[in-house]
């Protein structure tokens, strides 16, 4: 018993330790996930700003456009034979 303690140990341990052994991002990783957060989701003027694709869509966007996050393609925010509201690609 006490020794799949100390390996329940060890391994949990080995675990919380190996994330701190790799290697720092690079620069560019680094400004994407910048860009990533700097991005805000919401309206602004008629369409709406860093939305994420497939996602439903507020009321207040029904049938307006949208630009990606990650992307910045172009999205229309529309409704699918489910009733559902997303945004889908133009």
């Amino acid at each position: 018993m006490l020794r799949r303690l100390l390996v329940a140990a060890a391994l949990t341990g080995s675990v919380l330790v190996a994330p701190l052994a790799l290697a720092p991002a690079s620069a560019a990783t680094i400004q994407v996930s910048e860009a990533s957060a700097a991005c805000t989701y919401g309206r602004s003027g008629n369409h709406w700003n860093c939305i994420t694709p497939g996602a439903y869509c507020p009321k207040a966007a029904h049938y307006r456009y949208g630009y990606a996050k990650v992307t910045n393609r172009r999205y229309k925010c529309s409704i699918y034979s489910n009733g559902a509201w997303r945004w889908k690609r133009v």
